[in-house]
């Protein structure tokens, strides 16, 4: 790589939708959910550690609730590359504010890659190939390259980027002019995006040129970028709520995509244990469990003094963890967060939070 890649790891996020595992002070990417023993967030740190070349150029953006977790879970990352949020704001100021910081500590020439810390990567070979090609492309073309995931099916929970025509080529990897970014669409319209063959998930990671980008942010997101340049994190307070999507990546015309197959999951509920890991007797199983014709369903016991027993059940989720117990058909995982609103109105309800 011809300058210094610096990644960016984005960790502010909450993950409800793994509750109970998943708490206030114990978001998504502080869980195990393969047990590997490497939480979300490590397991992201150790797939960057080698194309960062060592932890002083791996850098950490997270809240103030959750950075002494940072701390605990990274206890190699220097103090001063974890940095704290005083609010969340979305991805446009984390971005926007990380690159301030690299351009500041390495210069406008380092490439900067941000990275959610709560994704599972399958291929970590794949996955190397195709950051440093999306690195060595992004320094000689001046670019901001993002990295779209090859679509499996016509999904309507992600976003999606059109690509245009090919611009180059990298490792036997084609990179192409990106046409337009979409919202989440409708089922006939995840249809159609699939049926092209010219659109792609979009993952949320973005690879460019640390003073490339800040140049792009003060033609079309000033209002960003100069609170951050003179005030630094105090900025925080004032700026709109805004993902970087929206702020910068649907506006500039320096956004290319990379096509990529790396065994990709973003881990949006329960249901994504079965795509990580193989089923015991149909069943994805982790912890104590004793089963009687019970089939297709996902069994989670954080506490190995404690057994979960069930008898004919089928198509659900179970997850027990410490003073909380989820049941739910695998079908309603996404209401976990309607239902956390209720238990919300509960007296007493943080305690299970």
């Amino acid at each position: 790589m011809t300058n210094k890649f610096v990644p960016v790891i984005l960790a502010g996020g909450k993950g409800e939708r793994f509750w109970p595992l998943s708490r206030l002070e114990r978001p998504k990417q502080f869980l195990c959910l393969d047990g590997s023993g490497r939480s979300l967030l490590q397991a992201t740190a150790d797939r960057l550690l080698n194309l960062a070349n060592g932890w002083d150029n791996l850098i950490v953006i997270t809240s103030e609730s959750l950075a002494e977790g940072v701390k605990q879970q990274l206890p190699e990352l220097p103090s001063e590359n974890i940095l704290v949020e005083p609010v969340g704001k979305d991805t446009a100021p984390a971005v926007t504010w990380a690159s301030l910081e690299i351009a500041n500590r390495y210069g406008e020439d380092t490439i900067a890659g941000f990275f959610p810390a709560d994704h599972y990567i399958g291929n970590q070979d794949q996955f190397e190939t195709i950051i440093k090609s999306g690195v060595e492309f992004a320094d000689v073309q001046s670019a901001i390259v993002t990295l779209g995931i090859k679509p499996e099916y016509p999904s309507t929970g992600y976003g999606y980027i059109e690509q245009g025509e090919v611009k180059g080529e990298v490792n036997n990897l084609s990179i192409y002019k990106v046409t337009r970014f979409t919202e989440k669409p409708d089922q006939p319209t995840a249809e159609k995006f699939i049926a092209t063959g010219k659109y792609s998930w979009n993952s949320g990671m973005f690879i460019f040129p640390t003073g490339i980008v800040l140049k792009e942010l003060a033609n079309y997101a000033p209002e960003i970028l100069q609170p951050l340049q003179t005030k630094g994190r105090e900025a925080y307070y004032d700026l709109e709520k805004i993902s970087i999507d929206y702020a910068l990546m649907e506006k500039t015309s320096l956004a290319y995509i990379i096509p990529a197959d790396f065994g990709w999951d973003d881990l949006g509920d329960w249901n994504a244990l079965e795509r990580m890991l193989t089923p015991k007797d149909s069943n994805i199983t982790i912890g104590n469990h004793i089963n009687k014709d019970t089939n297709n369903s996902i069994i989670y016991n954080s506490d190995n003094d404690e057994v979960i027993m069930t008898i004919g059940l089928e198509d659900v989720v179970i997850v027990r963890d410490g003073n909380a117990t989820l049941v739910a058909h695998k079908n309603k995982t996404q209401d976990i967060k309607k239902a956390l609103k209720l238990l919300q109105q509960q007296p007493d309800s943080n305690k299970y939070l």
